[in-house]
């Protein structure tokens, strides 16, 4: 195919796609070759007349697919960072194509026989650990994908996986039009009052892109929403603003999505039941290490009760402020953060305009790669001469200690209109030692506001928390040390995914790392002991709002999952009535709300799998314990352990048995509630 930078050999530096080069006009084309070469890879194997060995079924399946793979690595890349309209006109065609492409794939029984015949043949004796993980963990992909179900049935799921795909996929195009539909204008020198110079210089050039200078423009990605809701003192334009936000999905019209969730959740119901399961959330956890709803509830509600009633106490004290404010009806959502800001102020003398000038984003970088060098010998040195897929993205060589290179990790950390909402790590490829030593490359995808004039933007420490916890996710995927590709770094459970991102966040708010990048933006002064005690001290507040919004969207995920088609035709109506069942709080919104709950609807992922951010924070709050009993936070020996068992090992080895190999135990909920202050 010529001309068709996918199917040449790409001589740039590190391999990286020649972005300057790759049109969305090459992605039809690239799929149109690509998928039937994988067809015939698939066949080769599945029809091999030869006895069923490790290298000639497994290995050969574990390679099959390059072309496909290398051209998908890209395509969903760009499509949560750079689209437009003709990309998802090309994302909407190919997602069920793709889907029943692979659901065909691992439906196919006689490739199913030939694993199983490895794994019971005498060849077994003779295979390392890491070859017998990667044909049990693909014997249990063909498994649970149905490949021992009737032809009628195999047919009926492959219906099903392509109509997901196509669902999923208008998901989240309908959110990002929504998003891209609603603006909020400050035209009036009281609409801006409260907010900092910072934000507002944002504003004003987000309103710039929309071809009004002089004005300033407040949209709907999160970062912008809640800090907006923090420092606005104009309670009208918090509610419309928290309002447009909450209902992003559910405005009526084509980007509604309300028949979707109730479509999906039907159609993963019936698959479940195809697959012998009671329900898709006991489908789902199967292969996870809560493995039963039961256990998940059994966690949640651990949490629950100590989590409201602390929201309760944070609420009492928030009404009354408010009411010293002057405002004297029913304290609302649009409130909530902003008189918790005043109570930081008033209870610890901190205030997130204080904070803000010693969180830089470029500092804030330098502070992670700082702590990866202490706990890993990595080291960044920025590269200015690669094609990238937009100007504002960085690219870093990562280096160890030896001065070998370990990654490429590229930093996407600006909002723009083409970029999907959120936070989150991704491959434009893979670690492998299979086919030669292949060295990944890494991408973390943020959305900070970008303000005028190329200034470096200051983060609040929830924003500096998630550029950590999303580098924790990169360093998961840049350190894995493994041999075959589909093990390799993140290729883990759901629930267990999360430990190397929650567990990197602890290093932010360590003294030896605040006092080093933590400088005024203006002055260079290292932030104040004074200020760095405050901040320690406030650690646990506002954790009830935190864990009530977290626990509510974890609450209607799961039980969403485990009923049938007609409990949840009216999804809206459904959330409200688990929502009652747990007692919200009035004042707190779900921190996902159903029509806009990406991690579940726009992709299967995290579909009864969003308790797994409180799952890994149970391990994470332990094992960052296990550096603090040693006095030393980057304790050399229980780093080599943390980057042995867990950021380099991929999926080698059974999350527990990873854990206890690191830890030596597992641990209880305890250490999640002393972390959070609700013990």
């Amino acid at each position: 195919m010529p001309q068709n930078p996918f199917f040449e050999d790409w001589v740039t530096p590190f391999g990286i796609p020649p972005f300057d080069r790759i049109t969305t006009a090459h992605f039809l084309p690239a799929y149109e070759k690509a998928l039937p070469l994988h067809v015939q890879e698939i066949a080769a194997i599945r029809d091999n007349p030869a006895a069923p060995t490790f290298h000639n079924t497994i290995a050969a399946f574990e390679k099959a697919g390059g072309a496909l793979l290398r051209i998908n690595k890209v395509f969903w890349n760009l499509t949560g960072t750079e689209s437009n309209d003709e990309l998802q006109k090309v994302e909407r065609e190919i997602s069920p194509v793709l889907a029943r492409h692979g659901s065909e794939i691992f439906l196919d029984a006689k490739i199913l026989a030939r694993i199983e015949a490895i794994i019971d043949g005498a060849e077994w004796a003779t295979l390392n650990d890491e070859q017998k993980r990667l044909a049990e963990r693909m014997q249990k992909a063909f498994v649970s994908s149905g490949a021992k179900l009737s032809d009628s049935e195999r047919a009926r799921l492959t219906e099903i996986t392509g109509h997901l795909a196509t669902l999923g996929t208008q998901f989240a195009q309908n959110i990002l039009k929504d998003e891209g539909d609603f603006i909020l204008w400050l035209e009036k020198p009281e609409d801006l009052s409260g907010l900092s110079t910072d934000f507002l210089d944002a504003a004003a050039a987000q309103a710039t892109a929309r071809g009004r200078d002089g004005q300033h423009a407040v949209g709907l990605s999160r970062g912008q929403v809640e800090t907006f809701l923090t420092s606005s003192t104009r309670p009208d334009l918090r509610e419309t603003l928290l309002n447009a936000f909450l209902a992003r999905g559910e405005n009526g019209g084509e980007s509604d999505n309300r028949a979707i969730i109730a479509e999906t959740l039907a159609l993963r119901h019936e698959r479940a039941r195809l697959l012998g399961f009671e329900t898709y959330a006991h489908y789902k956890l199967d292969d996870t290490m809560a493995q039963t709803p039961e256990a998940v509830r059994d966690l949640l509600n651990k949490v629950w009760p100590a989590g409201r009633k602390a929201a309760e106490r944070e609420a009492y004290r928030l009404t009354d402020l408010a009411k010293e404010d002057g405002q004297n009806g029913p304290f609302r959502k649009a409130d909530w953060r902003h008189y918790s800001e005043k109570l930081r102020q008033r209870d610890y003398a901190i205030e997130d305009q204080e904070l803000r000038p010693y969180f830089k984003l470029s500092r804030m970088i330098e502070a992670a790669f700082f702590v990866a060098h202490k706990l890993f010998g990595l080291s960044f040195a920025e590269r200015f001469d690669l094609p990238l897929y937009n100007p504002d993205v960085r690219a870093f060589d990562v280096t160890d200690a030896r001065g070998a290179h370990v990654a490429l990790f590229l930093g996407d950390y600006f909002a723009r209109p083409s970029k999907r909402g959120g936070a989150w790590m991704s491959a434009f490829r893979t670690q492998q030692k299979f086919e030669g030593d292949i060295r990944p490359i890494i991408v973390n995808v943020l959305n900070i506001a970008k303000p005028a004039r190329d200034a470096d933007p200051l983060l609040s420490i929830d924003e500096a928390r998630t550029l950590f916890h999303e580098f924790g996710h990169a360093l998961h995927g840049m350190l894995s040390d493994v041999t075959y590709p589909s093990l390799a770094g993140t290729s883990v459970s759901t629930d267990f995914v999360e430990l190397p991102s929650q567990l990197y966040e602890h290093w932010l708010l360590q003294a030896d790392v605040l006092r080093r990048f933590a400088r005024h933006a203006e002055t260079d002064v290292p932030i104040p002991d004074a200020l760095l005690d405050k901040l320690k001290a406030s650690r646990g507040f506002n954790q009830g709002f935190a864990t009530v919004e977290y626990c509510a969207s974890t609450f209607v995920d799961l039980e969403m999952h485990l009923k049938t088609n007609a409990a949840v035709a009216d999804p809206l109506a459904f959330e409200r009535q688990v929502l009652a069942e747990i007692n919200m709080p009035d004042a707190i919104s779900m921190r996902h709300r159903s029509p806009h709950f990406s991690h579940i609807f726009s992709g299967g992922h995290y579909a009864s799998g969003y308790y797994s951010y409180l799952w890994s924070e149970v391990l994470d709050a332990d094992a960052f314990s296990a550096f603090e009993e040693t006095g030393d936070i980057f304790h050399a020996e229980t780093a080599k352990r943390l980057r042995t068992y867990i950021y380099s090992a991929g999926n080698l080895r059974d999350p527990k048995d990873a854990y206890l190999a690191f830890r030596g135990k597992l641990p209880g909920v305890e250490a999640l509630l002393t972390k959070r202050g609700l013990a």
